[in-house]
């Protein structure tokens, strides 16, 4: 068990930190860590008067904002099970994510509450507000009405006054009891929740406070989707630790925006996706170093230093200046763009895990990590690698320790399938290791494909989805240079025969490609449908071989 309680973090940063600035909507809202701290006090006295109990379900569903993350606090210093749900989860989706998790309570951003139906939440007693918590139920109770309108004379009351950082005293809670349930995808057919304990959580944060430095005052800007266990984990649960002022930028808005909010917030530590830095690099730098001129003094010694030099130069100040490493995470970086960041002395640094893991698993900082590596096995886990020669021969990622999930919720049969007898998850990704326990990362056998701002997506949902349409037989679902989606479809040639439209057969996988994307959130959406002119090869089990199919 981890020596750390998760819960104790907080409330000693809370009251250490308490009049500095802890959470900012990005030229919107802010509070300092007091003002966190009352408003998590005054939503504690909510549940207690809806009568909701330690370890009960409450679903947080919005985009990331400060009040978002005062949600989450709040149902985790109860000692309730927080369940974040992912803002472009589509309404059928969460209606499942939310009856599955047995979730009492839901709270959630009005304009995304417009678009869900009450009824269909079977077990919600009551509806709150992320935006501003007010009610949001149709037929709230009275004592629901009653506990709300009142909160203010509820906190006197029970501070005997004002509320100070003396009464910041949150639930007991063991490491060993669940924390979340993070939902890995909406879909039912392949609904996952997986349950972290406090444990997991706590080891998580105490890990990145050992291993990352950050300094109460300073700051950070959270980008990352902050249900995505990854921004759960270190865009909100690390900084608020350690008093931190963490920025939220919401909605992931266009690179021009990113790198003007970078400059003005001037953050200490950047957590992102690599996908962001592989579009810097081949729309700004790329150009740059593809000029006749630039290719010739590239190669002359001592020049290419310098002009190596001044790209780094301008790349660090377009993060703010002052960051000292960017820890990437949630893909592979690609060989050509981690190359020319390690040829340029660039601080950044690959770490790897899973939502399962909550989500670590390895990382090491800048100055010490090993270029080719996702990191250093936590030393929190234990690595193994399915294979002969594990520092040569690829084999299944395996691990196990603090850090691992209980389960998947409700769902004894796919947690046999991932955690084995002796307690190591098969991660389902490829890789070796070396004497350091570096773990380098040379495969996914999972077919998972990660959206250009971290959301997990996974191709088989989307296939289910294709398949169900007219004319289409069978669906591989790829991803583009671009990092947009395509798809491969085998048309349903009995239909298209019988129904006489084989010239019509384009115009007809175009009015699919339309109709799917109305049930599928943005970042799932198909650019485009190819016709594949005979059917997939499969396995055995009549799985389609997806590794043999590419897009031209």
């Amino acid at each position: 068990m981890i020596q750390q309680n998760l819960i104790k973090f907080y409330e000693k940063s809370f009251s250490e930190n308490w009049d500095l600035p802890a959470l900012s909507d990005y030229n919107g809202i802010s509070y300092t860590y007091g003002e966190l701290s009352k408003q998590v006090a005054k939503l504690h006295l909510l549940y207690k008067g809806l009568g909701i109990k330690k370890g009960d379900k409450i679903a947080v569903f919005g985009k990331n904002s400060s009040n978002w993350c005062i949600s989450s606090m709040s149902i985790l210093s109860y000692g309730a099970v927080c369940v974040p749900i992912l803002a472009d989860f589509k309404p059928g989706d969460a209606h499942t994510i939310i009856n599955h998790s047995d979730s009492v309570m839901l709270l959630v951003d009005k304009q995304i509450m417009d678009t869900l139906a009450e009824t269909e939440m079977k077990q919600i007693g009551a509806i709150l507000s992320v935006d501003d918590f007010g009610i949001l139920s149709a037929s709230p109770t009275a004592a629901f009405k009653e506990t709300n309108e009142k909160l203010d004379d509820l906190l006197r009351e029970s501070c005997k006054g004002d509320f100070t950082r003396e009464h910041i005293k949150y639930a007991d809670v063991d490491n060993s009891e669940v924390a979340q349930i993070n939902y890995t995808s909406g879909t039912t057919g392949f609904s996952k929740g997986v349950v972290l304990t406090a444990n997991s959580l706590a080891g998580n944060v105490d890990f990145a406070i050992r291993s990352i430095e950050l300094n109460p005052g300073e700051k950070m800007l959270s980008i990352i989707p902050l249900a995505h266990c990854y921004g759960f984990a270190f865009d909100f649960l690390f900084p608020l630790a350690v008093g931190v002022h963490v920025t939220i930028l919401g909605k992931i808005p266009a690179t021009p925006v990113i790198l003007k909010a970078f400059s003005e917030i001037r953050p200490h530590l950047i957590l992102f996706v690599p996908i962001f830095f592989e579009k810097l690099y081949k729309k700004k730098v790329l150009p740059t170093l593809q000029k006749g001129s630039m290719k010739v003094l590239t190669k002359i010694p001592g020049i290419s230093g310098l002009i190596y030099g001044a790209i780094r130069k301008k790349l660090v100040e377009s993060f703010g200046g002052r960051f000292r490493e960017a820890v990437l995470g949630g893909a592979a970086l690609g060989d050509e763009v981690e190359a020319f960041m390690t040829k340029i002395n660039f601080p950044y640094t690959i770490g790897y895990g899973m939502t399962e893991c909550g989500p670590l698993i390895s990382y090491e900082g800048f100055a010490s990590t090993r270029k080719g590596s996702s990191g250093k096995i936590l030393d929190v886990m234990e690595l193994k690698i399915d294979s002969p020669e594990p520092y040569k021969v690829p084999g299944e990622i395996m691990v196990k320790g603090e850090v691992l999930m209980e389960g998947y919720y409700k769902n004894e049969e796919a947690t046999k399938a991932a955690i084995d007898e002796d307690g190591w998850l098969h991660t389902g990704d490829l890789g070796v290791t070396d004497e350091d326990g570096f773990i380098y990362i040379k495969g996914r056998s999972k077919s998972m494909l990660l959206g250009s701002s971290g959301q997990n997506i996974y191709p088989e949902e989307i296939e289910s989805k294709l398949i169900n349409l007219q004319y289409i037989s069978e669906a591989v679902v790829l991803m583009n240079k671009d990092n947009r989606l395509e798809a491969l479809v085998y048309p349903d040639m009995e239909q298209v025969k019988a129904d006489g439209v084989a010239d019509a057969i384009e115009a007809k996988m175009e009015e699919n490609r339309k109709a799917v994307n109305q049930q599928l959130a943005a970042y799932e959406s198909i650019l485009k449908i190819h016709i594949h002119d005979k059917e997939f090869e499969k396995t055995p089990k009549r799985s389609i071989k997806r590794f043999l199919y590419k897009l031209e």
